[in-house]
């Protein structure tokens, strides 16, 4: 268990380890998991603590995953305190988190490593839902009975079609703040999943915009929207959503249970799948964590 951005309340953390503990996991927490920064409360540790404790935690080969404590902010700050080429050339393993974790995500999955876009383990109140928590397990430990991304959810068609590809994306934040950053990775031939949480619709409108600009839906064949929780107005986030990405002309579904919501399904970011908008699934194609 590592803490690359925001700090972890103890007791929420205690009881999402107790919950993957209940799984039969054996869980270390590593330094600074518990911690926060002395001046920038947001972090949990110094930018140079995060990066060890994560190095220590991706290069130890007695550990099969690494567990995110929560997102937050800050996984961005980390990344010039990590030699990436030393990580993405190492055993691969698990990485899972989601949120500001998309920072780590898009290195990983640039250099080919497939990693899980899913609940970290102080959001118990995700862990809690019996969905969410299932989706999790089964992911990790009988990946191959995940045969619909989507399910048992659902999502809405908003323009039909078949596309296939890596799956890829995240939060719509972490991904706009990547941009010209030497961890870019626009993808190319990909389904890209998208979320994000407390962005009010203009502001969406603005991230939305930022990336179509910059040409990083150049090479998406199609789009999965998930949960954009805590707008002011979740009907004009959705409205947002559609006005700017439907024209893409490419299959598209929304409504995904995929993101801050209590229901969040995890998803192998960096896999083969194919979408099928107008059935609303999202099929692996092969096994989702090979």
């Amino acid at each position: 268990m590592v803490a690359p951005a925001g700090p972890a309340d103890p007791a929420r953390l205690s009881a999402g380890v107790e919950v993957l503990r209940g799984w039969g996991l054996e869980v270390d927490l590593l330094p600074g998991t518990t911690g926060r920064h002395e001046r920038l409360t947001y972090l949990a540790a110094e930018d140079a603590v995060r990066a060890k404790a994560f190095r220590a935690a991706w290069l130890d080969p007695s550990y099969a995953a690494v567990f995110c404590a929560r997102g937050g902010y800050g996984a961005q700050r980390m990344l010039p305190y990590l030699d990436l080429a030393e990580l993405t050339l190492a055993a691969p393993k698990l990485l899972v988190g989601f949120s500001d974790i998309t920072a780590l995500h898009e290195v990983f999955n640039a250099a080919g490593i497939v990693t899980v876009h899913g609940p970290m383990a102080a959001a118990i109140h995700q862990l809690r839902v019996p969905r969410t928590a299932d989706r999790l397990r089964r992911l990790l430990f009988e990946p191959d009975t995940v045969t619909d991304l989507l399910a048992p959810a659902g999502a809405a068609t908003v323009v039909g079609g078949r596309a296939s590809g890596r799956l890829l994306g995240g939060n719509v934040a972490l991904l706009v703040a990547s941009l010209g950053t030497p961890t870019c990775a626009p993808p190319t031939d990909a389904v890209v999943v998208l979320e994000d949480v407390g962005e009010d619709a203009y502001r969406l409108d603005r991230l939305l915009t930022h990336l179509l600009r910059a040409g990083w839906f150049d090479g998406v064949a199609g789009i999965v929207l998930g949960d954009f929780t805590e707008a002011d107005d979740a009907d004009l986030a959705t409205a947002v959503q559609l006005e700017r990405l439907a024209p893409l002309g490419v299959p598209m579904v929304h409504r995904a249970a995929i993101g801050h919501a209590d229901l969040n399904l995890a998803v192998p970011l960096g896999a083969p799948v194919t979408l099928d908008a107008d059935a609303a699934t999202l099929t692996p194609d092969g096994p989702p964590l090979s």
